[in-house]
């Protein structure tokens, strides 16, 4: 029997862990301003958290959790939730070294083991918003928010998914189609990725009670350099098109 897609990924992020985020956990932690995603686009221009400072928030697919000890440090009591033990021993490791202390739970974001209506904001930068099925771990997020919850999410762009080729960096070009978006297995790569259309995530979240606030598309900031490890948008290819978004949505 084939590995789950679920043991997949655990492999494909102990993995990861191993050769890039346990050595830059460090320096992810020990960043003062909160920034998003591979170009590191800073919170402060986008206002995407507000005022985080006595909320509950939990982080689905947290990492080595950086995310979550920027949260924790502006006041927020902080859940972090992640299925890989390598990146949660990682963030326990960050936690002695830093005194940043909170919650951490081993769990998929499709299947959280926590309380309903337990949380004012649950928030996903990649993560779970990448790496597990939107039609699970969307009703699992709203789920664990209270009402009037807010769900803040990062992932990659529909654009940028049908520009990449099989395998190689993204191109200029439609390299496969955009209907019919959703699990993903790309060559030579041991992980497993969601996508879905830009309709369709709006159908998801709106069949999980869900109503879309504002919708973000990254440009990658002038002095922005091709990520190191995440090499596969050029830093150019960002600036002209969003490689990456952020969704804002709040519960009924």
């Amino acid at each position: 029997m084939g590995s789950t897609d679920l043991e997949r990924n655990v492999a494909d992020w102990t993995k990861a862990n191993a050769d890039y985020t346990d050595r830059s956990a460090a320096a992810a932690w020990a960043k003062d301003e909160i920034t998003w995603g591979m170009f590191g686009v800073p919170e402060s221009e986008l206002d995407v958290l507000g005022d985080v400072s006595g909320l509950d928030v939990v982080e689905l697919g947290c990492g080595t959790a950086s995310f979550s000890s920027w949260l924790a440090r502006r006041g927020a009591r902080v859940v972090g939730v992640d299925p890989t033990p390598a990146q949660l021993e990682t963030a326990r490791r960050m936690m002695r070294m830093t005194g940043i202390e909170f919650e951490l739970v081993r769990a998929p974001g499709e299947s959280v083991p926590l309380p309903d209506a337990s949380f004012d904001l649950a928030l996903s930068e990649h993560g779970a918003a990448t790496w597990a099925d939107p039609r699970r771990w969307i009703p699992e997020a709203a789920r664990l928010l209270l009402p009037g919850g807010r769900l803040v999410f990062l992932h990659a762009t529909p654009l940028a998914h049908i520009c990449f080729p099989d395998t190689g960096p993204v191109t200029t070009s439609l390299q496969r189609p955009y209907f019919g978006l959703g699990r993903t297995e790309w060559t030579g790569e041991d992980g497993v990725e969601y996508q879905l259309t830009h309709g369709d995530w709006i159908a998801v979240l709106r069949a999980s009670g869900f109503q879309v606030e504002r919708l973000l598309e990254l440009r990658a900031p002038a002095d922005a350099t091709t990520h190191a490890y995440y090499d596969h948008v050029p830093a150019e290819w960002a600036r002209r098109w969003p490689c990456e978004e952020i969704w804002v949505a709040r519960t009924s």
